[in-house]
């Protein structure tokens, strides 16, 4: 038509613009907008509350014109509305499984109706998720709600629950949180960020028209992450978990430190994952996802393109002919156009060269997507990305190599690999540090593939059954008792000499005994040479001197650890199985000696001591047999392809042992850890050394690799401040003071450590000698992280 301002088809396509939005396009999330005024409440009991003379947040949309406004809770809607949650999780609890699942199928037909009015909503906020991504999560959770009693008949839900989102996290990632603690038969409290705070008062909404009690799903909205501690700190929160960005994750951490609540956190965005080419690779499909992946708009993580060197000259012409003509990507600020400039320039001088849609980047808060060939592996765009359309690209010759740069980064997030190899492709997902793994694609979710931080990326696993059981707790074991947090110098803490230390006592012939120290495979004594002398159970003599180790006896032990974890992870099952079989026959052959130790420490009859022995001895046996029992399988993803899930080790763990049980204690945690893979670094109770220190002679005659097990005895507030500044370490089950605790929540926050806290006043609530499934599962768990591959098919 003539003087007609409608584009042709080629001409869109030429553009790649978006064409423009229907009157109605957005007229649904609109409508709902303007019923409440513009004005979004808290959700509190089943409906909104509008408190009166509460301060408001504005929130924008994607062009930064002002959407509405939210309500900032104040401490008198906290308390309210945790008094309230308690009272729905009763109600919610109360229902049989079916009927909870009946309720989450029911949400299913109510997105149906209103899942217009969802998706509209999360793109104004760019929250980042669709219906169909909803309604996959809750058919999943409602299954799962159904198969609780069934499945995990001896677990039991936490009770309230509060679920914390930074700013810039993805209304997928908030859910995946939500729904399972839901489907477990637990409260929730949601404390959203900016971008999901009014898609997630939706959601709230619609889930009390479904049946949801009232309670069973609050919605506390506030101006930063403060709100999120305010919450934490009422007594009735049984857990804190917490998804976005790592940075309000650590201070989350460290603002609850104290508080005994556990904290749970999946940095999910800001991650640099690889992107891995191999030879064997579709290089044009590739390369079409490789920049689909790194230049979208609002990407959660960022991409390090890593190419064998034989196609690196392919890739890079295919990267000029697709990238040319691109649009700029709008950024957020001058600021980080600043950030990229600087970013840009840095890698320039250190030898990359550039790829890019414009030759000269216009000014403003915009960029051309930028490759960066050539780029070093020490350059911050690699290390530290700043927020902007820029691909690095370095290069490989064998597997090898692509596996070292892609565990070069410090997260562990995800990894995608590009071949037609499957050997090669599960052989390099196998070796990857990291906990998602996607063959020949990218960016795949689904609530069946469960995913573990490894690394610095998190400290729990979303997904999956595994993913349940954040929300749940054994009948066998409680928690640390909630607690106020006390004023400490974290600076300090552990700098304290413990009692009665003197000059190392080994080379005495006359007096108590004096012992020796595990670390690297030998006994020895400590970098100190000192001792410290060992009471008798009544306190009125010494029994005996042991090593005082310190931070340089940690170092040396975390050394010998990380050389000879990976070969032992390697392992196959049965051949660590029969690892621990010869360290049960070890142990039962050295009965006497080490059934004497317990007597003289701990004051137990003969009869008591050889129970514990025997128990000890059986305890070995059973994590010989959890070796080759557990292993992951196969997942129904429901698209065609293939998914693979499995338990994988944490690395080296720190273990500070209780005073109860001092013996069976230390050998149920050791064989669960060494028996998923793990190297330990065990400190023997402070109270009852003895026991532990006499097992070294049971690890001298083992088969067990030099390294493998260390034990280190001494002060444990030292050596717990040891094992907390070590970065190599991935874990620490600790059993001591409430100080410990709380120093233990503020400083593993840098690479994050997954925490196992207890009190030592009542040994965390556990029976060790108990035997029931529920109590050993529990402890198998804490000490793998899962990894899920994604391979699909035509």
């Amino acid at each position: 038509m003539a003087g007609s301002a409608t584009k042709t088809v080629y001409e869109i396509f030429q553009s790649m613009e978006y064409g423009p939005a229907t009157p109605s396009s957005t007229a649904t999330a609109q409508a709902w907008l303007d019923h409440h005024s513009r004005s979004l409440g808290l959700f509190i009991k089943g409906k909104f509350e509008r408190p009166a003379n509460r301060q408001s947040h504005t929130l924008s949309d994607s062009k930064g014109n002002a959407l509405c406004t939210i309500t900032c809770a104040a401490e008198g809607d906290i308390t309210g509305c945790a008094s309230l949650a308690v009272t729905g999780h009763r109600v919610w609890s109360s229902l049989t499984c079916l009927q909870r699942a009946k309720v989450l199928l029911r949400m299913v037909s109510v997105l149906g109706q209103h899942g217009q009015c969802v998706s509209e909503l999360c793109e104004m906020c760019e929250a980042s998720c669709s219906s169909s991504a909803l309604v996959r999560l809750l058919q999943f959770y409602s299954g799962w709600a159904q198969l609780r009693d069934t499945l995990m008949a001896d677990w039991m839900p936490l009770d309230v629950v509060e679920v914390v989102a930074s700013d810039d996290c993805s209304l997928y990632s908030l859910m995946l949180k939500v729904l399972p603690a839901l489907a477990m038969g637990n409260s929730v409290i949601v404390v959203p960020g900016r971008s999901t705070a009014a898609p997630v008062l939706l959601l709230a909404q619609l889930f009390t028209t479904a049946g949801l009690p009232a309670g069973a799903l609050n919605v506390l909205t506030g101006a930063d992450i403060s709100l999120a501690v305010k919450v934490a700190q009422n007594l009735v929160i049984s857990c804190v978990t917490y998804s976005g960005n790592k940075q309000d994750g650590v201070t989350l951490c460290k603002a609850t430190a104290g508080l005994g609540v556990p904290v749970s956190v999946s940095p999910c965005i800001g991650a640099t994952c690889p992107f891995i080419v191999f030879e064997s690779a579709d290089i044009d499909s590739a390369v079409d996802e490789a920049i689909e992946a790194a230049f979208k708009k609002k990407k959660e993580v960022y991409w390090v393109l890593c190419v064998q060197e034989s196609v690196v000259d392919s890739v890079v012409a295919r990267l000029r002919l697709r990238m040319a003509g691109m649009k700029c990507v709008p950024l957020l600020s001058d600021a980080h156009r600043a950030l990229v400039d600087a970013a840009v320039q840095e890698a320039q001088q250190q030898g990359a060269t550039l790829i890019q849609s414009s030759t000269a980047p216009p000014p403003g808060a915009q960029y051309p997507p930028t490759v960066l060939c050539n780029a070093a592996s020490s350059s911050p765009c690699v290390v530290a990305p700043p927020p902007g359309p820029l691909l690095p690209l370095m290069t490989f010759r064998s597997n090898t190599e692509a596996v070292t740069l892609g565990n070069h980064s410090p997260h562990g997030q995800a990894a995608s690999i590009w071949t037609e190899d499957l050997t090669l492709a599960l052989e390099t997902a196998n070796s990857l540090s990291v906990g998602s793994v996607w063959v020949n694609s990218h960016s795949v979710s689904d609530p069946c593939l469960p995913s573990s931080g490894h690394k610095d990326s998190g400290t729990c696993t979303d997904g999956g059954q595994e993913g349940l059981y954040q929300f749940l707790c054994s009948s066998s074991s409680t928690g640390p008792p909630r607690s106020s947090p006390a004023p400490m110098n974290y600076s300090v803490f552990g700098t304290a000499a413990p009692p009665a230390i003197i000059p190392d006592q080994s080379d005495s012939s006359s007096g108590p005994p004096s012992y020796q120290q595990f670390v690297g495979g030998k006994a020895c004594k400590s970098a100190s040479g000192c001792s410290v002398a060992v009471q008798s159970p009544g306190g009125d003599g010494v029994l005996a001197y042991c090593p005082d180790g310190g931070r340089k006896d940690v170092r040396n032990a975390v050394e010998a650890a990380i050389k000879v974890q990976p070969g032992w992870m390697k392992k196959s099952p049965t051949a660590r199985a029969q690892s621990l079989y010869s360290l049960a026959k070890g142990l039962e052959s050295k009965k006497q000696d080490v059934a004497k130790s317990v007597v003289i420490q701990t004051g137990l009859s003969t009869d008591e001591a050889d129970k514990e022995v025997e128990l000890s001895v059986a305890r070995l046996n059973v994590w010989a047999a959890y070796c080759d029992k557990i292993q992951g399988g196969s997942l129904p993803m429901p698209r065609s392809g293939s998914a693979l899930s499995f338990p994988e080790a944490l690395g080296v763990v720190g273990v500070v042992l209780p005073d109860k049980n001092p013996l069976l204690s230390m050998v149920t945690l050791l064989g669960a850890a060494v028996a998923t893979g793990n190297a330990v670094v065990m400190v023997p109770s402070q109270k009852y050394p003895l026991p532990a220190l006499a097992f070294i002679q049971v690890l001298q005659s083992s088969d067990l690799p030099a390294g493998l097990v260390n034990i280190i005895s001494g002060g444990r507030d030292q050596l717990t401040a040891a094992l907390a500044n070590h970065s190599v370490i991935k874990a620490i089950w600790y059993w001591g003071s409430a100080e410990g605790r709380q120093y233990l929540q503020h400083t593993c926050t840098n690479p994050l450590k997954t925490l196992r806290l207890f009190c030592q006043e009542d040994d965390g609530g556990m029976n060790w000698t108990r035997s029931e499934p529920s109590f050993l599962e529990e402890i198998w768990r804490n000490a793998v992280q899962w990894k899920s591959v994604w391979i699909p098919t035509a």
